[in-house]
């Protein structure tokens, strides 16, 4: 659950009127309403449930066209389900609007943002916190500014992995247990319980605080999730990818993230190989395939041969 205050206290507003109960109403919605048409008096699809937002445009309508009905028409805008009226741009709120936010109890607040900049923002985070979270198992790391989601079955060596990873200078985002939402059609995003924050579970060690240990800058508070790694245990019998051709990829909350298959044997370097494979998966990104370059050398090869 999200209240104003919650919104208040993540974007600078000032607070036009407020009081304490107002303040508790609960945002159930990242949408956002400007009430252009509702101020020429056309409520027939009015959701007042949602946030209302003053431009310039609604603004100057209601200041110049609205006269002696004002307070009844902002009466209605003000419903007793809408968390709260905001005002864009440092627009100053006539004295109806401020009898208006009395007489229904609900918070009015201003911007000195424009408009549009302002409902992306509000929009952005509202997006970010009213998002369903699912719980998986797994430790999500931050690595070249990559955000790796690591897999395995318990005991694998995950966290003592992400553990190494940390003083190799990368940055633990959580472990055991990653909260995971959708950020939009094409974002997957990742963050610690609030109470695993920070923290990292070492076998025969304990519970580690990273922050304590490592400093500020081997943790961070949340991530987008690029690539999934998982850790499988070595089976003779298994076919595995040696020149990368395959591709594979998860689901997570209905988006689809590249995944990479490791096999755990001993005397493998896991933190170096992971390394690695994040280093050519961004490579990948930028447009360079060490593959495709390499079949291209080996044709080149060949046909050279083949003139010979």
């Amino acid at each position: 659950m999200i209240t104003v205050k919650d919104l208040t206290a993540k974007i600078n507003f000032k607070e036009l009127y407020s009081t304490e109960s107002s303040l508790k109403k609960e945002i159930s919605s990242s949408d956002i309403t400007r009430p252009g048409l509702e101020m020429t008096g056309y409520f027939d699809y009015f959701q007042g449930e949602r946030l209302q937002l003053f431009g310039m445009k609604e603004w100057s309508y209601m200041m110049r066209e609205v006269g002696l009905n004002r307070f009844d028409l902002l009466r209605k805008i003000f419903a007793a389900e809408t968390p709260a009226v905001i005002l864009a741009r440092g627009l100053e709120a006539p004295i109806e609007m401020i009898h208006a936010a009395r007489h229904r109890d609900v918070t009015l607040l201003q911007s000195n943002e424009p408009t549009s900049r302002l409902s992306g923002q509000i929009a952005s985070y509202l997006d970010e916190v009213l998002s369903p979270r699912t719980s998986i198992h797994g430790v999500l790391m931050d690595i070249f500014g990559i955000g790796v989601f690591i897999q395995g079955t318990s005991g694998i060596g995950k966290s003592e992995t992400g553990l190494d990873l940390v003083r190799r200078g990368h940055k633990l985002i959580a472990d055991d247990r990653v909260d995971v939402y959708k950020k939009d059609a094409f974002t997957v995003m990742g963050e610690p319980p609030t109470i695993l924050r920070n923290l990292l579970e070492i076998r025969g060690v304990g519970i580690i605080d990273v922050q304590t240990l490592f400093g500020t800058g081997a943790v961070k508070a949340s991530s987008k999730i690029d690539l999934a790694i998982r850790l499988e245990n070595y089976d003779q019998e298994a076919q595995y990818d040696r020149l990368g051709e395959n591709v594979y990829s998860i689901d997570l909350v209905d988006v689809s993230v590249p995944l990479l298959k490791i096999p755990v044997n001993v005397g493998r370097n896991l933190s170096t190989i992971i390394e690695a494979a994040v280093s050519n998966f961004s490579a990948k990104q930028m447009g360079y395939n060490t593959t495709e370059v390499f079949f291209e050398h080996l044709t080149q090869l060949t046909q050279e041969n083949k003139e010979e």
